[in-house]
């Protein structure tokens, strides 16, 4: 099973969940209709990739987009909202990561009203830092950057978000249970890219976690 890691500890990777259309700015770059419920896709567990690794560029895609998130590590399980509890309070981590895209693969599927999974969930497509502790994290909102090459390309805060992490988690919770070990990819703003053979990423979170990737092609 793949596994990230929380303050150098492995923690087994459960469903991953990712929320689009979560940034106004990053709807209208790809003309897009802002959502009126939080929209969630999936990616399979197998699309892990942590922090050193190299993204090997699916075969049958030619426009692989970078997408640099806010990701959170669930700690602890929370089906629905219990009386009085605080949702964020689930949350075990606080990571940076990549919800990268087949975007040529995407837009075919969407103009055939088809599944995204190929365009999302290829092998290497959920590129995450390591987390820092929920325990050791008292800023917010989270400002998070991703350089390409050394040129800034994305920067992001969470009050930029329509729907803030509560309003995500509960949604989450409520619609389909929240377990130990999942990941929430929680939106990209504007300002996503390709990304090519020999590419260098570099992603920051606050001050509290880094990544970096390279990227090749198989």
């Amino acid at each position: 099973m793949a596994s990230v890691f929380l303050e150098g500890e492995a923690v087994e990777v459960g469903n991953i969940f990712c929320i689009g259309r979560n940034y106004a700015a990053h709807i209208e770059e790809l003309k897009n209709e802002i959502p009126s419920e939080p929209v969630v896709f999936m990616k399979p567990s197998g699309s892990i990739l942590n922090s050193g690794g190299t993204i090997l560029l699916p075969e049958f895609s030619r426009d692989v987009h970078f997408e640099c998130e806010l990701v959170l590590l669930v700690g602890k399980d929370s089906d629905g909202m219990g009386e009085g509890e605080d949702i964020l309070g689930c949350v075990a981590g606080y990571g940076v990561g990549l919800d990268l895209t087949a975007r040529d693969i995407q837009c075919r599927l969407k103009e055939k009203g088809l599944p995204w999974l190929k365009a999302k969930g290829f092998r290497h497509s959920a590129c995450v830092s390591d987390f820092v502790a929920a325990s050791k994290v008292s800023c917010q909102p989270f400002f998070f950057s991703l350089r390409q090459n050394g040129i800034l390309k994305q920067r992001g805060n969470t009050e930029m978000m329509i729907y803030p992490l509560r309003m995500v988690l509960c949604e989450l919770a409520l619609s389909y249970g929240l377990k130990k070990g999942d990941l929430v990819f929680t939106g990209t703003p504007s300002g996503v890219g390709k990304i090519s053979e020999g590419d260098r990423l570099e992603l920051e979170l606050d001050g509290l976690a880094e990544a970096f990737f390279t990227v090749a092609r198989k």
